[in-house]
C-alpha cells in the first residue's frame, strides 16, 4: 500500500476524532458554558447536519481544482474549525466552529475515497479505501477514549487544540505523500450529477443508510442498555465503547480485503450477520460477558460494510466518482440520525432500552434485501451498470498519471 494512504489516515483519525469525542465531554463544556447538556447537545447535532450538507457542498465546490489541493484545504478547514471551538469564548462560537470543521468531514472522505481508490491495482481498492478508514476506527479506540481523559484532567479546549494539531500533521502528510493528481479534463458538475440517475448508485447509497442505521440504532443508547439491563457500572461504558471500536477496526480491514475478492457476497453476509447479531443483542444484553462480546460483533460486522459499499458507489458512478462517494459518507451520517430517532421512539413508548435492538435488526435486513435486489437488477442488465459520461475517457487517462 502507498505511503500516502498513511497521510489520509492520519486526516481520518482527527475527523473520527473529533466526530465523538465531544459526546464524553458534554457535561464540561455545559459547565464552562453554562447551558444545559440537552443544548450542548447541539453539538452532535450541529455537527452530524454539517456532514450531510457539507459533503455535496464541498464536493461541488471543489470540482475545479485538483483532488490533492482540496483535500488540502479541507484539512485547512477541519484546522481552522477545532482552533475555534478551542477558544470560542461563548457557546455559540463554539458551535460554529464544530459546524465549520464538519463542513470537511463528509467531503475529505468522500474525496479521500477516490484518491485511495487511484493510488492502487483495481484489485486493491477496497483494501485502500479500507486502509483510509481505519484512521477512522482506531480514533474511536484511541482518540477518543484519549481526548476526553484528557478533556476531563486538563480541560476540554485542551482536547480540541490537541485534534487540531493533528489536523496539521495530516495536512503535512498530505502535501507531502499524496501525489499531485492532475485534475481530469471535462469533468463537470453535470457529470457527476448524472451518477445519480443510476439506480445501482441510488441502491448503494440506501444500503448505507439502512445498514449502519442498523448500528447506530443499538450503539447510540448503549449505555442505559449495558448499565440498566446488563448491569455494568456507569465507568464500564468507555470501555465497552472501546470494544466497539476494535471490533470496527477489525471489521473494516476484513471488509476491505474481501471486497476486493467478491464485492456483493461479502455484503451478503456482513449485512445478514449484522441482522442477526443485532437482533441477538435483545437477548444477550442481559448478560455481562454475551453483551459485551455482542457490542465488539456490531462494531465488526457494522464496518465490514463500510469499504464494500463505498467501493460499490465509486464503481457504479465510473465515470465521475467524486460527488456519489462523498454524498454516500453523507448517508452514514443519515443511517445514524434516523436510527437513533428510531430507537428513541421504541423506547418512549415503553418497550424497553434494548427495543432499538429489534430496530436495528430490521434495518440491516433491510439493507440486505436492497443488496439482493441490486445483484439481481445488474444480472439481469447483463453486467455491471456504470455510469457512462464524456468524462469517463478523461478520467481513465488521468488515472495512468496517477
Amino acid at each position: 500500500m502507498p505511503l500516502a494512504l498513511l497521510a489520509l489516515a492520519i486526516g481520518a483519525f482527527g475527523i473520527g476524532t473529533t466526530e465523538f469525542v465531544i459526546m464524553g465531554l458534554l457535561p464540561e463544556v455545559a459547565g464552562d458554558y453554562g447551558v444545559s447538556i440537552p443544548t450542548a447537545g447541539y453539538l452532535v447535532t450541529g455537527y452530524a447536519l454539517g456532514v450531510m450538507f457539507g459533503a455535496p457542498l464541498m464536493t461541488v465546490l471543489g470540482t475545479r481544482i485538483s483532488r490533492k489541493r482540496m483535500l488540502m484545504l479541507l484539512m485547512g478547514l477541519f484546522i481552522a474549525g477545532n482552533l475555534l471551538s478551542a477558544l470560542a469564548p461563548a457557546f455559540s462560537v463554539m458551535l460554529t466552529g464544530r459546524i465549520i470543521a464538519s463542513l470537511a468531514h463528509g467531503a475529505f472522505f468522500g474525496i479521500g475515497s477516490v484518491v485511495a481508490a487511484d493510488l492502487v491495482a483495481p484489485d486493491k481498492k477496497a483494501g485502500a479505501i479500507a486502509m483510509m478508514f481505519t484512521g477512522l476506527t482506531v480514533a474511536n479506540v484511541v482518540g477518543v477514549p484519549l481526548g476526553t481523559l484528557v478533556g476531563q484532567s486538563v480541560g476540554w479546549r485542551v482536547t480540541f487544540g490537541v485534534v487540531a494539531a493533528l489536523g496539521v500533521i495530516g495536512l503535512a502528510g498530505i502535501a507531502r505523500l499524496v501525489p499531485d493528481m492532475p485534475k481530469a479534463e471535462g469533468v463537470r458538475l453535470r457529470h457527476e450529477l448524472a451518477a445519480f440517475k443510476n439506480v445501482q448508485v441510488l441502491l448503494a447509497m440506501a444500503m448505507t443508510v439502512l445498514g449502519f442505521g442498523g448500528v447506530f440504532a443499538a450503539i447510540t443508547y448503549i449505555a442505559p442498555m449495558m448499565t440498566h439491563v446488563a448491569g455494568f457500572a456507569d465507568g464500564s461504558v468507555t470501555w465497552l465503547l472501546v470494544l466497539f471500536g476494535l471490533g470496527m477496526v477489525g471489521g473494516n480491514l476484513v471488509g476491505g480485503r474481501f471486497a476486493d475478492r467478491a464485492l456483493m457476497p461479502m455484503l451478503y453476509v456482513s449485512l445478514g450477520a449484522l441482522a442477526v447479531v443485532l437482533a441477538l443483542f435483545t437477548f444477550t444484553a442481559h448478560d455481562k460477558l454475551l453483551s459485551a462480546i455482542t457490542v465488539a460483533l456490531i462494531g465488526a460486522l457494522g464496518f465490514a460494510t463500510v469499504p464494500p459499499l463505498q467501493k460499490r458507489v465509486l464503481d457504479q458512478a465510473h465515470g465521475a466518482p467524486t460527488l456519489a462517494s462523498a454524498v454516500n459518507i453523507g448517508a452514514f451520517n443519515l443511517g445514524n440520525a434516523l436510527s437513533a430517532w428510531l430507537g428513541g421512539l421504541v423506547i418512549a413508548a415503553g418497550l424497553g432500552y434494548t427495543a432499538p435492538n429489534w430496530v436495528g435488526a430490521a434495518l440491516a435486513a433491510g439493507a440486505l434485501v436492497l443488496a439482493f435486489v441490486s445483484a439481481a437488477l445488474e444480472r439481469r442488465a447483463g453486467g455491471p451498470s456504470t455510469v457512462v459520461t464524456g468524462s469517463a475517457p478523461a478520467e481513465q487517462r488521468a488515472a495512468v498519471h496517477h
